[in-house]
């Protein structure tokens, strides 16, 4: 008999076997939207269901219809500046551009130490939890070491022995992704066809609190900046048009997702474990989908922050005109992670990561709000939509709240 399990190992499978074909990973159009991609709906992808389910109860697609909506304004600021600020940097540009540029490098790379954190925070849980295990400070100190021995290995060798871990996981998240998607569906239209469709009670409300939760969820759908770092590899045109790609499918899966799991919206989150909550959300689906689940967080959640880390290191190096090395870079980057950790829950990470990104996100829209009133490349439309961008990401710094305190 086919079971949502069944359909999940196969479409997933099937799908692992295409996404990780040698001709398709070295496709450049391919590996150009894939890098964005995969880091949009990364970790993101994982806590997205319990925590929305938490904010927004039945209306949670149509929260994150509103996080992907001001992810693409920011992402329209950034695929500006790939092209129109980029050529300015290395003609001359005025020095209150140059000062915001530097400024966002930094916001940037404090970002990405939190990012760090929130990742292998969550790693550590998903691992607990396939031993049954739910325990908070048994976590940071699983994620600690892990921060600390990724952060030696930066220092002393180098993080390309981890590089090519990113590869593989890519192909087997976007696996996993579209096996969830296919049993989900199934399970949809089995329950439809069998008048056993039910959603859960409706949420008691959207106030205040709710509207903070939601403004701190932004790092869910971050990720897409990467492509502003990819001039090395890619012209500013392919950097444009996959960055683009990549933003419009991640939130055409993301809502699907959400609005497919609306039925197995548990409410409001545990005191403890909710961040893995996926698994338990999901296990009406079978046996085999909190191994799967994972496993799949394991691998992306080392990649991810193997690629941060990564990114951390260069921006310190050049943020400081290379007076810091990048494996200097790398231990600062673990220093500051582990102590996020011991700081903050998982759910004050989340919001720290996300004012972190906004703090970046704002000052690329400023800069390109700057660059739009530009002789030669005027445009007051642009100006004004920028300007709103960068006040909505002092909005989400003011406002964004953690879902658990």
């Amino acid at each position: 008999m086919l079971t949502p399990g069944i359909v999940m190992v196969a479409v997933a499978a099937i799908t692992a076997v295409f996404t990780l074909h040698p001709r398709l990973i070295r496709a450049p159009l391919w590996r150009a939207t894939v890098t964005p991609l995969a880091s949009i709906i990364g970790s993101g992808f994982l806590v997205a269901g319990p925590i929305l389910g938490h904010t927004a109860g039945n209306w949670a697609w149509l929260a994150m219809l509103a996080l992907c909506a001001a992810a693409y304004l920011f992402g329209a600021a950034i695929r500006r500046n790939i092209l129109l600020l980029e050529p300015m940097l290395h003609d001359g540009a005025p020095k209150a551009i140059l000062v915001l540029e530097r400024c966002s490098d930094f916001a940037l790379a404090f970002a990405y130490f939190v990012s760090v954190a929130f990742y292998l925070n969550l790693l550590a849980s998903f691992a607990l939890r396939g031993f049954g295990i739910i325990d908070a400070d048994l976590t940071r100190g699983i994620s600690t070491a892990i921060i600390a021995s990724i952060g030696v290995l930066g220092v002393t060798r180098g993080l390309g022995a981890l590089e090519n871990v990113e590869e593989g996981a890519v192909g087997l998240k976007l696996g996993l992704i579209a096996g969830l998607l296919a049993a989900l569906i199934f399970a949809a239209t089995r329950a439809l066809t069998d008048q056993t469709f039910a959603l859960p009670p409706p949420h008691n409300g959207f106030g205040l609190h709710e509207t903070g939760v939601l403004l701190g969820l932004v790092i869910l759908v971050q990720g897409f900046e990467t492509s502003r770092y990819l001039g090395d590899a890619y012209d500013p045109a392919t950097r444009i048009k996959t960055m683009r790609y990549a933003q419009l499918l991640s939130s055409a899966i993301y809502v699907a997702f959400i609005l497919l799991v609306t039925p197995y919206l548990l409410g409001r989150l545990p005191t403890e474990g909710g961040e893995t909550g996926i698994i338990d959300m999901l296990a009406p689906l079978g046996i085999v989908v909190a191994p799967l689940i994972i496993l799949a967080a394991l691998a992306s959640q080392l990649s991810a922050a193997v690629a941060d880390m990564n990114g951390a290191g260069g921006l310190i190096a050049d943020a400081t005109m290379r007076r810091l090395s990048m494996r200097a870079g790398y231990a600062v980057t673990a220093a500051v992670a582990i102590a996020i950790t011991w700081a903050a829950n998982i759910y004050e990470i989340i919001v720290f990561a996300s004012k972190a990104f906004v703090i970046y996100y704002g000052l690329q829209c400023g800069l390109a709000a700057l660059v739009a009133l530009r002789p030669g490349t005027v445009s007051r439309a642009h100006a004004l939509l920028f300007a709103f961008g960068a006040l909505l990401s002092a909005v989400v710094l003011v406002f964004g709240a953690p879902a658990v305190v």
